[in-house]
């Protein structure tokens, strides 16, 4: 199998379903190289990805996160990479995002309360353990309850941006969250732009200091993928590509490695990521 480039998936420390190490060891079983670890709100999940990691080479982990944003109508991620993790500024506004994910768990359910779905916040958090509460837990719990057949059904009916059970979270604006990466010495990149449907803010972006487009993703048809790589060619920007892999059952489940990213990805990521890190 050919080596691969995954700058997108999610563990335990968020809400994947698969632990650090797992996921490393199914990255390896499908062939990836290069792999960043990109959970919401969290950098909690690196130390164990990278130790595992070592035992697996010429296996790369790429330190990053995700940082979600609330847009009118719709939501839009930012992905960073080679973020300075040991800075204590940085973590305090990570604990203070995860602290708003278990606020914003209780406020949905007291939404689906209201929708006749009663849910207990408990049951969430049981699901999350030591991760970032997010939506796919809340998912799973209707699913367990039989509100609904599956992660995706939960989604599309409840909790998509707009969906009558989705609450916003407190506003932080994609400006702001490009803003914090590159503060944190790293390459911020828009994540999966043809989901969020606002590429009109993309100029603002590149202003604020974005660094990339995710552009090689499962759910980008291959006119959107072609488009935003000639965006990127245009802009300066790297093309980056990832699984956005959460685990199977979870919605995401796209294993590790798909689509195909050029090698020439990561390269042009780690410098651009040398230029942030002298910002």
């Amino acid at each position: 199998m050919s080596a691969g480039v995954d700058l997108h998936a999610h563990t335990t420390a968020s809400d994947g379903t698969l632990s650090p190490r797992e996921l490393v060891r199914l990255a390896v079983r499908h062939g990836v190289r290069v792999l960043a670890v990109t959970d919401h709100d969290s950098t909690e999940g690196l130390g164990e990805a990278l130790a595992e990691a070592a035992l697996h080479p010429p296996l790369e982990i790429v330190p990053g996160l995700e940082i979600n944003c609330d847009v009118d109508g719709s939501e839009v991620h930012v992905l960073g990479y080679f973020v300075d993790t040991g800075a204590a500024w940085f973590q305090e506004f990570l604990r203070v995002q995860r602290e708003e994910r278990v606020a914003r768990v209780h406020r949905i359910a007291a939404r689906l309360a209201e929708l006749g779905m009663p849910i207990e916040p408990a049951e969430v958090f049981a699901i999350v353990k030591e991760g970032a509460p997010g939506r796919p837990h809340v998912a799973q719990v209707l699913v367990n309850r039989g509100y609904v057949r599956s992660v995706r059904e939960a989604f599309d009916k409840y909790l998509r941006a707009g969906g009558p059970a989705n609450v916003p979270r407190n506003r932080l604006t994609p400006v702001e969250a490009v803003q914090i990466i590159r503060r944190a010495r790293g390459v911020p990149v828009l994540a999966h732009p043809g989901l969020a449907g606002k590429d009109e803010l993309i100029p603002e972006l590149v202003g604020a200091g974005l660094l990339g487009i995710e552009t090689y993703y499962a759910e980008h048809s291959a006119e959107q993928t072609r488009a935003y790589a000639e965006l990127c060619a245009r802009l300066g920007l790297v093309a980056t590509g990832g699984s956005d892999y959460h685990g199977p059952q979870s919605g995401r489940a796209n294993p590790p490695g798909t689509p195909r990213v050029p090698m020439a990805v990561y390269e042009q990521l780690k410098a651009q990521a040398a230029v942030a890190a002298q910002a």
